[in-house]
């Protein structure tokens, strides 16, 4: 079986070139050419000698996946549908904003949490997500954008910021998901505090990402202010109640120095009353944070609808009369199958 080399650093893939007789640079010189210049064979490294590059294609492979399915929106969002070498499916996403592109990463093959509103949970989860397997969509998508094949107003023509909240727990996926944070800050160069990882509040997690020492901002996905309504709505999650999970977020903050993001998806009369938003704010109150409201992006075949805008803005309003520090997320990609796990799951349904 040939090595992959993606999904290793500068340091690993130094020794590795020692390990075949070369000297050490030429592990910098991959390394570059496969996370600067997202590079997808050997061939494509120009500045290897030749027989370094039939050695190294004898040997090991650069390990990039292929594109199955790709959707714009008419906001220029993107969706890709990325086929793995063993033949398991994921998606991931680009956002276009004015002054950034964002993607957003998946980190499992399917999810085992299996929040009742999200197209990710209802398939059977698969498989966690190899380092270099989270790291590539981003030099996929990046690779797209570079291209011009997508219309986009964004100033910005290249990933720079970074959203660990696709298909999957990132947390349940820990040593695979933090490589990939390193490798995309320390290899592809976008700036720790540019990057976001969301969970949906796996303690034991969140508590070692603390002692990490990494300047990213975590988000935590709570949908619903009480425990009682919130395991209806994430029947995976009830080893934890909210208390836990607020204490382990303010541990979080306080080790870090870096405000909480609570993800807070409206959901039409099941989450999306001025009772729960009092209730959220309650349990907000003298936290360093700040919440994120998401609208909800409706999936094919689920009971679920969005609320209606001005539901959206009372909810908001009494967040923000108590204090708390909190924004309506642009709803993005709504004509593309961009809620999590949508096209991955129509895909499906369409094999034979």
């Amino acid at each position: 079986m040939k090595n992959t080399l993606l999904g290793l650093n500068t340091s690993e893939l130094c020794a590795l070139m020692q390990e075949e007789g070369e000297l050490p640079y030429r592990g910098s010189q991959l390394a570059e050419w496969i996370y600067r210049h997202g590079a997808r064979t050997f061939d494509d490294m120009s500045s290897l000698p030749a027989t370094l590059q039939t050695n190294l294609a004898q040997k090991c492979e650069v390990g990039r996946s292929k594109i199955t399915a790709m959707q714009q929106s008419r906001d220029g969002s993107i969706k890709l549908l990325l086929e793995m070498k063993d033949g398991a499916r994921i998606e991931t996403i680009g956002l276009p904003y004015a002054d950034r592109f964002s993607c957003c990463l998946s980190t499992q093959v399917g999810c085992p949490i299996g929040c009742i509103f999200c197209a990710s949970g209802q398939g059977e989860f698969v498989r966690n997500l190899q380092s270099g397997e989270i790291v590539e969509q981003v030099l996929t998508l990046h690779e797209i954008v570079k291209s011009g094949v997508i219309q986009s107003s964004s100033r910005s023509h290249r990933i720079d910021h970074v959203v660990i909240m696709g298909m999957g727990e990132p947390l349940l996926n820990y040593e695979s998901t933090i490589k990939a944070v390193q490798l995309i800050n320390n290899e592809i160069g976008i700036g720790a505090r540019h990057i976001t990882l969301s969970t949906v509040g796996i303690i034991p997690g969140i508590l070692k990402l603390a002692e990490e020492k990494l300047q990213v901002t975590l988000a935590v996905s709570l949908h619903a202010p009480t425990d009682e309504l919130r395991k209806k709505l994430i029947p995976g999650m009830t080893r934890w109640g909210i208390a836990e999970i607020i204490d382990a977020s303010r541990e979080y903050a306080r080790k870090t120095g870096r405000r909480i993001t609570f993800e807070y998806c409206l959901l039409d009369g099941l989450n999306d009353g001025m009772a729960e938003a009092r209730e959220l704010a309650g349990i907000m109150t003298g936290l360093n944070c700040h919440v994120n409201l998401i609208r909800y992006n409706p999936v094919s075949g689920l009971p679920f609808r969005a609320p209606s805008e001005t539901r959206v803005r009372m909810f908001r309003e009494i967040l923000r009369s108590a204090g708390i520090q909190v924004t309506h997320r642009v709803q993005r990609g709504a004509d593309i199958d961009a809620a999590c796990g949508q096209l991955r799951r129509r895909m499906e349904k369409l094999q034979p």
